[in-house]
């Protein structure tokens, strides 16, 4: 779940005193927080406050008077978003002809984020057919006073929250409540069997009984444990060698043959990265305790891949057993830059 560092370590505290709640490390959950909303619809009123629509012609909220609305607040790098992707896909196709309007109110983290090009590549690459509203400027976040991606708001055909649910999982529960919500507003015919998805690659649940290293951002704005010119990390420490230059969101690479460490556990590693330039590329090689990685949708057999574009890398997805091991990729080119690390 991506939060600021105040809200992260809130959420630590705040989600280990709710019941039935799992909480993992530094508050990043399946399940942060979920539970009835409050009536009201001054939050259908923020979709004024979009900059731009995508797959549809602008949204009013008059237009959506009478249906049942799923808002989903994303921003298209972030893995606990993209791990709940395929079901809001299966619940799009499902309950759109029964009266489900499927929003994502993409509201972007990186700077990268808020352009409108790269946002476009994304969802056609995520394959997202359902309208979205791009929320540059946070108006429909700051209206529906969310705090996190991803977060889901169920709205009846009143205008009333009815459910919302912050993070990964309670697919079930989400379902069940968009069935009951519909069947309020007099819809029927829909098949009350619950969804299932077939989640590969990056879109996959995380491995969560072996994940033990938390999101960690390299920019020194958020950047946490990193450490120089270390002999040997500790989990989940990590360093850079060759010519790097922390920025405040990034780590750029200035000269070639430039390195990023990580010692980690979990199955999956993942990182936020793209060229410098647009239309740039970088080809990069990725090593675990020293041999080339396998398993991870952005690198071949031998380990290596390119960066293209500003996105997240699928770079490891390793079998069992799931042990402390050492990340390494190398970039054989400068002009690349680096932002967060997440697990799976």
């Amino acid at each position: 779940m991506r939060i600021n560092q105040d809200r992260r370590r809130f959420l630590s505290t705040a989600a280990a005193t709710l019941a039935g709640l799992e909480v993992g490390m530094l508050g990043a959950t399946k399940s942060l927080v979920r539970g009835m909303g409050i009536a009201g619809d001054n939050e259908l009123q923020a979709l004024r406050g979009a900059t731009t629509w995508l797959n549809t012609p602008p949204l009013s909220p008059d237009g959506l008077r009478g249906k049942v609305v799923l808002v989903d607040f994303c921003t298209y790098t972030c893995i606990n978003w993209l791990r709940t992707l395929p079901y809001l896909r299966a619940w799009d196709a499902k309950y759109r002809a029964h009266g489900l309007v499927v929003i994502g109110a993409h509201t972007p983290e990186f700077d990268f984020e808020h352009d409108l090009d790269n946002v476009r590549r994304a969802i056609t690459a995520m394959r997202v057919d359902y309208p979205v509203a791009v929320d540059n400027d946070y108006a429909i976040w700051n209206g529906f006073s969310n705090h996190y991606w991803p977060a889901l708001y169920l709205i009846d055909e009143k205008g009333a929250i009815r459910f919302t649910h912050f993070g990964e999982g309670a697919y079930d529960e989400s379902e069940q409540m968009i069935q009951k919500v519909l069947g309020d507003a007099g819809s029927s015919g829909f098949a009350r069997e619950l969804v299932t998805v077939d989640a590969p690659g990056i879109e996959a649940a995380a491995d969560w009984d072996n994940l033990r290293s938390p999101e960690t951002y390299l920019g020194s704005e958020q950047g946490e444990n990193f450490v120089r010119n270390a002999a040997r990390l500790r989990l989940n420490e990590w360093t850079v060698a060759g010519d790097w230059t922390m920025g405040s969101k990034a780590v750029v690479l200035k000269q070639p043959n430039g390195r990023i460490a990580y010692r980690f556990h979990a199955r999956d590693v993942n990182l936020v990265m793209g060229p410098t330039a647009r239309g740039a590329s970088v080809r990069y090689r990725v090593r675990i305790d020293g041999e080339p990685a396998n398993g991870g949708a952005d690198v071949d057999a031998q380990g290596q891949g390119v960066v293209t574009e500003q996105r997240t890398y699928q770079l490891v997805r390793q079998a069992p057993p799931i042990e402390d091991r050492q990340f390494d990729i190398e970039f054989l080119a400068a002009g690349v830059e680096a932002f967060c690390f997440t697990f799976g």
